[in-house]
């Protein structure tokens, strides 16, 4: 499908009187420290008027939506995708010690051993991708899929690791990825949000920061759909008001919010404006979005959804819908991923709640001409050990689980400008390091944003003095996984 065209939006100038230009400091200095300012700006800076209009990329985009599909607490790459025989056939063994060392674990005290996966793992599609017994709809559209076995990232505990992933810092306050890309392309769709978060189940330790606008304009949040109830907090009209009444209240409120703008200058004021407008739209836009019963009854039961009663797979059917509509970014956070202990009954529940769904969503983007130029990214905030948590001290398993492990993990990654049924990067025999091409978290986020035409080093926002990005002051494209 064909980008858009974007017309280059033209800056907007607020009339201050002379009044308020000196009471609020505004001298000849900061006059002409404006104007070299004014230099600077890129061509394509949205009108203050109008924070979400669509924006020029850097460069020519592959996609122009994502669909990301966040797996919360963290699931065994080692019983998912990356197998290791060695590690099987050393099961129970004490963990070298020179390995052991080196590790930093959360959990796990002096006891360690290592533990081989229990399941069964089959290769799939063109590429052979690895894949456990556990997902058959997923392995179907193994030739989709572009698997990245060598993540890593900076942090151990779940909150940070979150906040790192989808922020690039390990504590709140900074923009999410979701917020970066509509601050960096804005909106093509006028009745929706650009950033939609939909849950199923807890968003883990990290909450709503996870998709926070930060110190961006706060319009670049995302906007949680909720699945019981209005879909957003006060989406319906009060008993006894109009459709006509809350047009009138609106006309009213805006007309304020301009003369206040024009008076202050202050960006947030647009946000509202803009958010104002939106949220009457979205009375019409919303319902009709969410109601999946006018989905077909194939599509229905190819993704395995009951009308009505809310799922990962509802959320994987909305996501599509949502894209449809033009919507930029779409978040999904799947909860009970942290499995510590019983990971041979736990994780294979897991799996089936997600696969069938996972599997639908491609395939559904796919021959609806979609999936080209919509990125889809699942994964998590790390990765598990090779080792055993809840061996007792003769190595047998008792309540087997994994601990946290932040030096190497596994991701997947499908349409968009990816390489379709590929492998990229490798770990250790045993799974505890990265031997092949290493990808930090801020590579993988540089490389989304390449993907949506944007350049993380040129995507920066000035925030109490220096200018802010994703990517912070690190990140490499991953040029080995783009098609």
């Amino acid at each position: 499908m064909p980008m858009p065209t974007r017309a280059t939006p033209q800056p907007v100038f607020v009339d201050v009187s002379r009044r308020q230009f000196f009471r609020q400091g505004l001298g000849l200095s900061a006059a002409g420290l404006a104007t070299l300012l004014a230099r600077d700006l890129p061509a394509a800076t949205a009108p203050r008027t109008d924070p979400l209009a669509p924006r020029s990329a850097h460069h020519t985009p592959r996609a122009k939506a994502v669909i990301h599909l966040h797996m919360v607490g963290a699931p065994s790459q080692l019983d998912m995708f990356d197998p290791k025989p060695e590690l099987v056939a050393r099961d129970g063994e004490a963990c070298p010690q020179e390995i052991a060392d080196a590790l930093e674990l959360a959990f796990i005290g002096k006891e360690k051993r290592l533990s081989g996966s229990g399941f069964r793992f089959g290769q799939h599609g063109d590429a052979g991708v690895p894949m456990v017994e556990h997902l058959p709809w997923l392995a179907k559209q193994a030739d989709e899929l572009c698997l990245i076995h060598s993540l890593h990232t900076d942090e151990i505990n779940h909150a940070p690791a979150q906040m790192f992933m989808h922020s690039g810092f390990g504590r709140g306050g900074r923009p999410s990825l979701g917020a970066w890309t509509t601050y960096g392309l804005g909106s093509e769709c006028d009745d929706l949000p650009a950033y939609v978060v939909l849950l199923s189940g807890a968003a883990g330790g990290a909450g709503s920061q996870l998709w926070s606008n930060g110190f961006l304009p706060s319009v670049h949040q995302g906007v949680r759909f909720r699945s019981d109830g209005d879909p957003v907090l006060a989406l319906s009209s009060p008993s006894g008001t109009t459709t006509a009444d809350r047009r009138r209240v609106i006309d009213a409120v805006g007309e304020l919010n301009r003369l206040q703008l024009a008076d202050t200058g202050d960006p947030e004021i647009a946000t509202r404006i803009q958010q104002y407008e939106l949220a009457y739209r979205m009375q019409a836009s919303v319902p009709e979005l969410t109601d999946l019963a006018g989905e077909s009854a194939e599509t229905l039961r190819l993704y395995g959804v009951e009308p009505g009663k809310p799922s990962f797979a509802a959320n994987c059917l909305l996501a599509r819908r949502l894209v449809e509509r033009g919507v930029r970014f779409v978040q999904l956070f799947d909860s009970d991923w942290d499995h510590h202990g019983d990971l041979d009954t736990r994780l294979p529940k897991k799996c089936r709640d997600i696969d069938q769904a996972c599997g639908a969503l491609l395939a559904d983007l796919r021959r609806r001409g979609l999936l080209d130029d919509t990125l889809v990214v699942w994964g998590s905030e790390f990765g598990r050990t090779p080792l055993a948590q809840g061996a007792n001290s003769a190595g047998k398993k008792t309540k087997l689980g994994r601990d946290h492990h932040k030096d190497a993990f596994t991701m997947w990654l499908a349409g968009g400008g990816v390489r379709r049924s590929s492998v990229y990067g490798a770990t250790d025999e045993l799974g505890f390091t990265i031997t092949e091409r290493p990808v930090h978290v801020h590579d993988l986020n540089a490389t989304i944003l390449h993907l949506l035409g944007l350049e993380h080093t040129r995507l920066t926002f000035r925030h109490q003095g220096r200018d802010y990005r994703l990517t912070d002051v690190h990140g490499e494209l991953v040029r080995g996984i783009l098609a």
